[in-house]
């Protein structure tokens, strides 16, 4: 493999190397502990096996750079099918502890690897520039939006948004983008495959979307938004394509955008308030089915009370008129008895 750097780093024409002319350092800002890394995420690859026995053993930059050619295949932070999300919500989909995230990918563990090594701005440059491996280059993009400066981001990515190289994103295929749309995407979204990238502040957010009109406006190129297809339509949301002519402009797409969330809210809040209707109409009947119910048993004890208590009642009369009859008989037996002795004497 060529590790030859093809652009020259005291060369200032281009804007993600303004800072060669006084260091090759690269500064990181954030958390330098974590990398601005989701900490589930951060924690999966800290204990997996290929970070800690494989990635362990690589102990230089283009050690890692040839493994990047041979093992990445996509940019999603988790490998298909191991995460299990259902009835999960969030960026870390609601789990705790570190096994609860699922495998995490061969892409993040070696971005993680390039960030131990601390990468020089020489280094980084030579990433965006390969031409060996898509995923090369995306790994370096990716390594920019996680470690530098919100404000640098479009300095960076800048001279890349027209790169018309295809690479496919997804876990086991399916999305295809250019490299150019990826990082429109990354420049203007936070979500990406259940992950999430760091926070742009609101001011730097607002300038980062000034300057991609004035770079549109440049160049005649209209940025149109574009779904993922597929399962993983939240797999970053919504993404940038290019595209010649149209009248629809970013303020256009950005009122689309604010409406959005606010239909999505009244939807939500719909359905959740004819769920609770539902289910106070199936409580009430239940609570009559129940009452009812009660009321039935209620009435047939009762009516079975009632037949008892009244045999009780005939019992002991028949047996009143029984010892009435018998001391009636007993009278008529010693009045007789009385007559017979007067008679005899």
């Amino acid at each position: 493999m060529d590790y030859t750097n093809t652009e020259d780093p005291s060369d200032h024409s281009s804007p993600s190397k303004k800072m060669g002319k006084f260091h090759n350092v690269l500064p990181l800002w954030g958390n330098e502990a974590s990398m601005n890394l989701n900490p589930l995420i951060l924690a999966n690859i800290q204990s997996s096996s290929y970070f800690k026995v494989t990635l362990f053993k690589l102990k230089t930059y283009h050690e890692v750079v040839d493994e990047i050619f041979y093992q990445v295949k996509h940019l999603e932070p988790w490998e298909k099918g191991s995460r299990k999300t259902a009835g999960q919500t969030g960026m870390c989909g609601g789990v705790r502890g570190v096994g609860a995230g699922g495998i995490v990918s061969s892409a993040f563990c070696l971005l993680y690897k390039l960030y131990t090594l601390k990468l020089t701005r020489k280094q980084v440059n030579g990433l965006l520039a390969h031409t060996d491996s898509p995923y090369i280059r995306a790994l370096g993009f990716m390594y920019i939006r996680y470690t530098q400066p919100p404000g640098d981001l479009f300095d960076w990515y800048e001279q890349y948004l027209q790169d018309e190289e295809e690479i496919d994103v997804k876990a086991g295929g399916g999305q295809v983008i250019t490299i150019g749309q990826m990082l429109v995407q990354w420049l203007t979204k936070l979500d990406w495959f259940s992950t999430l990238f760091p926070r742009i502040p609101v001011p730097i957010q607002k300038q980062i979307e000034t300057k991609l009109n004035e770079y549109a406006q440049d160049y005649g190129i209209t940025l149109q938004p574009v779904r993922f297809t597929g399962n993983n339509s939240n797999a970053g949301g919504e993404r940038y394509e290019r595209g010649g002519g149209g009248d629809r402009s970013r303020d256009d797409y950005q009122g689309r955008r604010r409406d959005e969330p606010q239909s999505r809210e009244r939807d939500s809040y719909r359905r959740k308030y004819d769920d609770r209707d539902r289910d106070r109409e199936s409580h009430r009947n239940e609570t009559r089915t129940r009452s009812r119910s009660r009321d039935r048993d209620k009435y047939r004890d009762r009516g079975e009370a009632t037949s008892s208590r009244d045999r009780y009642r005939e019992r002991e009369r028949e047996r009143s008129r029984s010892s009435e009859r018998y001391r009636s008989q007993k009278r008529h037996r010693g009045s007789e008895r009385e007559r017979s002795d007067r008679r005899y004497r």
